[in-house]
């Protein structure tokens, strides 16, 4: 008996019990399809971090007052808050290229009759630096005028289009909070971050400005600045321009030597480490996940094969009667069990990529289906039916003729 002759019988068996090959497919369609949709999530949210953790820059560092970085009872933002003296002593320090102190908030900005609520943010000469954030038109903020607190400032491409309707508007005059400020730059576009938020809706000026002019000021710390962030000079340790911060910082905030920091900074490589962590347990629990899921569909294909060695007893016997040998039968059986396999795996495949295509669709979610995903999915669907289909398959192949033919 040749190959397709066996791939024609096994087509045949299948055929004649439609509804029970069907309902034993479903195991192998929800495994496949499960572990295609977690593939694709994993995916799609390890983009979403790398592309997090290239926005912020790796060789970038985070220093805010308070103990933590979540909500206020952890520490975070609770701790007196830092000044422009040490925004100016942390960028004095080695292997510093730039460090940005920001203060932040909202405010209505006003151009003619169009208003438009976005968000404002104090920086000083080095934000743009430290953000790699370059720029359309115009010019960066001078000394003089982060000293001085000037009214002007630099505006993103959605500001730009929401009060210009896209026209140039360096030189235009805006209110904001009714204080008028001179545009002087125009960001270049950076478009939506990695959590959704839109980055080109916003306006920089003078810290110092939004300090007296539209935020307000700290009663205790009269120059004071929000976060700082520090840009490391290329090819510079990051642990030991960390170091030098904390030691500076703790000698500025009169820290005793024992004493808890009421102040943290955020090595952004730690952040790469664990997001490695986290991929690595990602990928054990969609392992385990699909594992169990394709097993369970194995498990019905396993059983399903018993039954029908056990319907097709007498046709066994038959065969082996008029010269079937024993590798023969096994082979039948073993191509029925991966036939059923593979069709529930392509199925699996097709509902995979439409599950996957309406997250994208309806959630907003990017889309990775890559052709090796898919070919593994094949893969291993054929190996469950291999490995769930050969016993039933070599107890067929035992038969005694004899008894075989003799059974009801």
């Amino acid at each position: 008996m040749t190959p397709a002759d066996t791939v024609k019988i096994a087509f045949t068996a299948l055929q004649a019990n439609k509804m029970r090959s069907f309902l034993t497919l479903l195991g192998v369609i929800i495994g496949v399809a499960s572990v295609m949709v977690m593939v694709s999530i994993s995916q799609s949210v390890q983009s979403r971090i790398d592309d997090f953790i290239s926005g912020l820059g790796t060789n970038r560092l985070m220093v805010d007052p308070g103990s933590g970085f979540g909500p206020r009872r952890q520490g975070a933002g609770t701790a007196q808050p830092f000044s422009e003296d040490d925004v100016n002593a942390i960028r004095e320090l080695p292997n510093v290229a730039g460090a940005a102190g920001t203060l932040n908030g909202s405010a209505t900005v006003v151009a003619g009759a169009v208003n438009w609520v976005t968000r404002i943010s104090g920086v000083n000469q080095d934000f743009l630096t430290v953000q790699d954030w370059p720029l359309k038109d115009g010019r960066n903020f001078t000394d003089q005028e982060i000293r001085s607190g000037a009214k002007v400032a630099m505006v993103g491409k959605t500001v730009v289009d929401e009060l210009f309707q896209g026209y140039n508007p360096i030189g235009e005059r805006i209110r904001i909070n009714k204080v008028p400020f001179t545009i002087i730059a125009v960001l270049a576009e950076k478009g939506q971050s990695t959590f959704g938020q839109d980055q080109d809706d916003t306006v920089l000026i003078p810290v110092a400005a939004a300090r007296n002019r539209i935020i307000g000021r700290n009663m205790v710390v009269p120059r004071q600045v929000g976060g700082i962030q520090v840009k490391v000079a290329d090819g510079a340790d990051l642990g030991t321009v960390q170091a030098d911060i904390e030691n500076l910082l703790r000698v500025r905030r009169k820290i005793a030597v024992g004493d808890e920091d009421d102040f943290s900074v955020r090595n952004l490589t730690e952040m790469v480490r664990a997001r490695t962590e986290t991929e690595s347990t990602m990928g054990l629990l969609l392992a385990y996940s699909g594992g169990v899921a394709l097993i369970v569909g194995g498990i019905g294909i396993m059983n399903i094969m018993m039954v029908s060695v056990t319907e097709r007893t007498r046709e066994i016997g038959l065969r082996m009667a008029v010269g079937a040998r024993q590798k023969t039968i096994l082979m039948q059986f073993l191509v029925e069990s991966v036939t059923l396999c593979i069709i529930g795996g392509l199925i699996g495949i097709v509902i995979g990529i439409a599950a996957i295509l309406g997250m994208a669709f309806f959630g907003d979610w990017p889309v990775f289906i890559s052709p090796g995903t898919v070919l593994l999915a094949v893969g291993v669907a054929g190996a469950v039916g291999v490995f769930f289909g050969y016993y039933p398959a070599r107890k067929a192949s035992l038969l005694n003729p004899i008894e075989a033919l003799r059974h009801e």
